[in-house]
């Protein structure tokens, strides 16, 4: 996949995640939009797993610790062949494996995730169990701004450090916001840069929303040997569409007939321009 195919990919992955989110009259849209970039370049670029080798033992693992935003990792595995892209018509319907959060029923999901918190600390013990049986594969996962503030984080970080796991790397999708609104005003967490040093992890920023960063970011570690990976990817929440763009409003929301009309027309000239 050349670097335009990849970006494309991102255009596409949006316009599906909302397409899905639209049908469904249900989904965490902006939040699922700003870190669909860093799952493109996760599936596309990055990791050692896809939908022949997802039992294999020595497969790279990744949870969604922000797991309220299924949709852009549902749309993710779709694309990726984990399962049929039809399967996605019965999101968030009676009796269907497609929910509002990760569940181990959808192939392709390695842990059940969305409380806030949980995701890091079984990375935490998915990290420390390839270094005892002297794996060399690696371990990712995405935390939103919300649950940064959880106290399983900070005690995983401790744990991380402490264990030298520099398998492992966990990636803030750090757009700013959270569902009752700024990170400033809700719970700060600014200098999330030297809190991480602090606790013993190496630290990289990127733009969230440049491919080529995030990609050199994710396979160039470890950053430092015997320090465990953060990277703070700097997002928009509702990136891709005018109107979501840094709108609280839109943490969880269902466009009507006209928005989602609007939002459709400006990611297809997005596309044109790429």
């Amino acid at each position: 996949m050349t670097n335009k195919e990849l970006k494309l990919k991102s255009v596409f992955l949006r316009r599906n995640l909302l397409k899905y989110i639209y049908k469904a009259k249900a989904g965490h849209t902006g939040g699922s939009l700003s870190c669909v970039d860093t799952l493109n370049v996760l599936y596309n670029r990055v990791l050692n797993v896809d939908s022949t080798n997802f039992r294999n033992p020595d497969r790279d693992r990744y949870i969604q610790s922000k797991g309220h935003c299924v949709e852009a990792l549902f749309v993710t595995l779709a694309d990726r062949g984990f399962f049929p892209e039809s399967d996605l018509e019965t999101l968030c319907q009676y009796q269907s494996h497609y929910i509002g959060h990760p569940t181990k029923k959808v192939n392709g999901v390695e842990q059940n995730t969305g409380a806030l918190g949980h995701g890091l600390p079984i990375c935490v013990g998915e990290a420390i169990a390839a270094k005892l049986d002297d794996k060399t594969h690696r371990i990712f996962t995405l935390i939103g701004d919300g649950e940064l503030p959880e106290g399983s984080n900070w005690e995983a970080f401790l744990a991380a450090a402490h264990y030298k796991l520099d398998n492992l790397y966990a990636i803030l999708d750090y757009n700013k916001q959270q569902i009752t609104g700024n990170n400033e005003d809700v719970m700060n967490t600014s200098s999330v840069k030297e809190k991480l040093e602090s606790f013993g992890w190496a630290v990289k920023e990127v733009d969230g929303h440049n491919l080529e960063e995030l990609e050199d970011a994710l396979n160039n570690g470890p950053f430092i040997d015997g320090k465990p990976n953060f990277i703070i990817a700097h997002t928009i929440k509702g990136k891709g569409v005018s109107y979501m763009e840094g709108n609280i409003k839109w943490h969880h929301g269902v466009p009507s007939p006209e928005q989602y009309e609007i939002a459709m027309n400006e990611l297809n000239e997005a596309e044109a321009l790429i």
